[in-house]
């Protein structure tokens, strides 16, 4: 019987992507106890986990900001008695709680991060670019390389725990044709579609009679831009700040799809069953940060010689023009959710 602890700090995102796997894991071992440690504000998207699973939080914007923060956290964490350790991370944080496991001659295993082969996927052209070993296979590569025999049976974080119609009710009132999301924006530049574009995206799908548009993002200048978005269009709905963020999942498995960028709320709608119509600039699917599960060919893409230019959408356009972007346009995107709803 193994006590084993799982480090993914951050971010959003790929804390998500562990999800499916860290679940089918727990599931296959009951006899294990396993112990996810992760950012404290990301703790409530672990809802439903299996009875072997528990969550410790840490905060790299307060108490453990600094390295010794970190390190007096790893030892701490010492006295929890762990026999091995996952880390799904692989930066300096992780290490550093490694290294005081190493010290006690506990096993430690890393996710292989493909460095070198995301730089060259993501260099500038000519080049020939393929996909990249998904992360999510990556992580279950750390737990097989420990020893735990599982397969894949994660579904969605409300297969065995089905969504209360009251509080979907309460949130969004009885359905009515097809309710759609639409998530804006992402941490990084490279990510984001241009604002009137995707405006043009919801003003178009809202003037449909059949159709409910959800709208999330982020508080301040995200919560503002869709605030007036919810007060120019019929059926369209500001959900930002209203709901915690398990309620807002709640709502995203009864979404029939969701539009957004290459970005948390991809990975959100991924765990909860959602299909994604996902929009990709400067990032690529092939870097291996695709939605759990979801069909490549509701990826929507320019095809251009310069992408992948990033792994996260954080570096500066090669060209200046960020045509990876503007060069989707909002009647394709339309397009897209409307092909996808009438053969859904």
């Amino acid at each position: 019987m193994a006590n084993v602890l799982i480090i993914r700090i951050s971010a959003i995102g790929d804390v998500a992507m562990t999800i499916p796997v860290i679940y089918s894991v727990a599931r296959a071992n009951p006899q294990d106890s396993f112990t996810v440690l992760t950012q404290s504000f990301l703790i409530p998207i672990f809802i439903h986990r299996p009875e072997n699973v528990r969550i410790i939080g840490l905060n790299t914007h307060s108490t453990e900001k600094t390295l010794w923060g970190v390190l007096r956290f790893a030892f701490a964490l010492t006295g929890y008695k762990f026999d091995k350790v996952l880390d799904l991370h692989n930066v300096i944080r992780s290490r550093v709680i490694d290294f005081t496991f190493r010290l006690q001659r506990k096993p430690v295993y890393r996710v292989d991060k493909m460095r070198k082969e995301r730089n060259v996927l993501t260099g500038r052209p000519p080049k020939t670019i393929h996909p990249l070993r998904p992360v999510s296979e990556r992580y279950a590569d750390v737990f097989r390389a420990a020893g735990f025999h599982f397969t894949d049976t994660f579904v969605s974080l409300y297969e065995q725990h089905p969504v209360d119609d009251a509080l979907i009710a309460s949130m969004a009132g009885e359905k009515k044709g097809k309710w759609i999301g639409v998530a804006p924006f992402a941490k990084h530049r490279g990510k984001i579609y241009p604002t009137d574009e995707m405006e043009e995206v919801v003003k178009t799908l809202s003037g449909q009679n059949d159709i409910t548009i959800f709208l999330f993002g982020g508080k301040g200048y995200e919560e503002a831009i869709l605030d007036q978005w919810e007060f120019q269009y019929p059926n369209t709905r500001n959900m930002v700040g209203k709901y915690r963020l398990d309620q807002e999942l709640a709502l995203i498995s009864r979404l029939d799809a969701f539009l957004c960028m290459d970005s948390a709320n991809m990975h959100f709608a991924s765990l909860v069953g959602t299909k994604v119509i996902s929009i990709w600039g400067a990032t690529h699917p092939y870097t291996g940060f695709y939605g759990y599960k979801q069909p490549y060919d509701l990826a929507i893409q320019a095809d251009l010689p310069c992408r992948p230019c990033s792994t996260y959408g954080n570096k500066p356009c090669h060209r200046g023009d960020w045509a990876c972007l503007s060069q989707i346009s909002a009647e394709q995107i339309v397009q897209k959710i409307n092909g996808y709803l009438a053969g859904a």
